[in-house]
């Protein structure tokens, strides 16, 4: 059922108490969606049958959404035809519909801002060409203002993201040169200068005073992506804190095929949880195959490329997961890659890792196995007895009173959840 046109009359009594209570975010990267639906790609449940992606993957009961936001793919595709990969198209024009619907249809957003035209990695982190030749106290002015006319322009949407990543897998740094001409310094290694820290952490703070002025209440999560690296992960927090950055949420990308068996994330996040007891952390990237192997793969692991080796990966990642109290949540990257156009008749179908099988566009038993790490919809922090009383207030869903909706969302009023649209 679409929450686009529903009013949801569901009392708040299940589950609810005057305490905080215990959140999981579970859902995924869902940034080329609309170049699926606009192609006609068909998604199916578990059972075969035909769904429309959002309403179902909500009534699973995934609650958030991650979407990634380049400066101007546009422009690198212009100056690096060759280079250009068609999935890196997300600009503001293009994600803004998206983060409607995520938004809409009763989920929370992570936006992740790729501080660059194209993919930004620990191997990649190219300036947009419109920064190209700015000295570094003019990236660091640059990255400000972009990070809040950005913001800006979502919130006249109707978008606040509950989460924001200034930046993606900077383990290494960010706003490196322009594309294709590295300069070694401007990466942040254990052994790098402290300049090369200082230069990447006042890009940081730029963004995140960005962040913080816009949307004050969205969580800043800094994602890096070693954790077969221990040494690497713990320097880099701990330069985090001797920089002074403001951020709430460790970020990780695990994927077994390149990183390693469970029991690698098992040892990285235990040294995280002993080492920074304050920072919620979490799996903000993660994917294995349904079928084939995944083109770079370079770790040997105990699963099978099937639909139940995925499932059996799955499983063990949310048991993994559940057993660290300060991880809370879990996102798959590409979860929506679908190439089914019906039989016979696909896109482009390289990629392997989704919660789809690409080859009948029907969800895999691994999609319902991680949807089941979340705590559902009710992303309610602080409950008071306002909130269950037919009172003729609003709130909000972090149980704060408001005056009115004055955005698209999800709000409480009168004890019952309404939508807003």
């Amino acid at each position: 059922m679409n929450l686009k046109h529903l009013i949801l009359s569901s009392l708040l009594i299940c589950g609810l108490s005057s305490h905080a209570a215990d959140i999981r975010f579970v859902g995924g990267d869902i940034s080329l969606l609309p170049t699926y639906e606009e192609a006609g790609v068909q998604y199916k449940d578990l059972a075969g049958n035909r769904i429309e992606l959002l309403p179902y993957l909500y009534e699973l009961g995934m609650n958030a959404m991650r979407v990634r936001l380049f400066v101007d793919p546009g422009e690198f595709a212009t100056l690096h035809p060759d280079d250009y990969d068609e999935n890196a198209c997300q600009d503001l024009p293009y994600i803004i519909p998206l983060c409607q619907d995520i938004i809409e249809n009763g989920m929370d957003l992570m936006l992740d801002f790729h501080y660059s035209d194209t993919w930004a990695d620990p191997g990649a982190q190219w300036i947009p060409n419109a920064w190209a030749g700015l000295s570094d106290e003019q990236l660091v002015q640059k990255i400000y203002e972009y990070t809040k006319e950005s913001l800006l322009t979502l919130k006249e949407n109707g978008i606040t993201p509950r989460f924001i990543q200034p930046g993606n897998e900077i383990s290494y740094g960010m706003l490196w040169a322009e594309y294709g001409n590295d300069i070694p310094g401007n990466h942040v290694y254990t052994n790098s200068s402290q300049a090369s820290w200082t230069r990447f952490g006042d890009f940081l703070k730029s963004a995140i005073k960005a962040c913080r002025e816009i949307c004050p209440e969205a969580q800043i999560i800094i994602h890096t992506e070693r954790v077969s690296q221990v040494n690497v992960l713990t320097n880099f927090y701990d330069k985090m804190k001797s920089l002074e950055i403001d951020y709430d949420i460790i970020g990780l990308s695990y994927y077994p095929y390149f990183h390693g068996n469970i029991s690698v994330l098992d040892k990285a996040l235990n040294t995280l949880e002993e080492r920074y007891p304050g920072k919620p952390i979490m799996i903000v990237e993660t994917g294995f195959p349904v079928h084939w192997e995944i083109p770079g793969t370079n770790q040997k692991v105990d699963y099978e490329y099937s639909p139940a080796g995925q499932d059996a990966f799955a499983h063990d990642l949310v048991d993994c997961l559940l057993a660290h109290s300060n991880v809370d949540g879990l996102f798959w990257w590409w979860l929506e890659y679908n190439p089914y156009l019906g039989p016979n008749n696909y896109l482009n179908n390289w990629y392997n890792a989704p919660l789809f099988d690409p080859n009948t566009g029907q969800a895999t038993p691994a999609l319902k196995t991680i949807a089941s790490y979340g705590t559902g919809h009710d992303a309610i922090e602080t409950i008071n007895d306002d909130l269950l009383n037919k009172n003729g207030r609003w709130y909000d869903l972090n149980g704060r009173q408001i005056s009115h909706p004055t955005e698209r969302g999800v709000y409480i009023y009168n004890g019952k959840k309404i939508m807003i649209h």
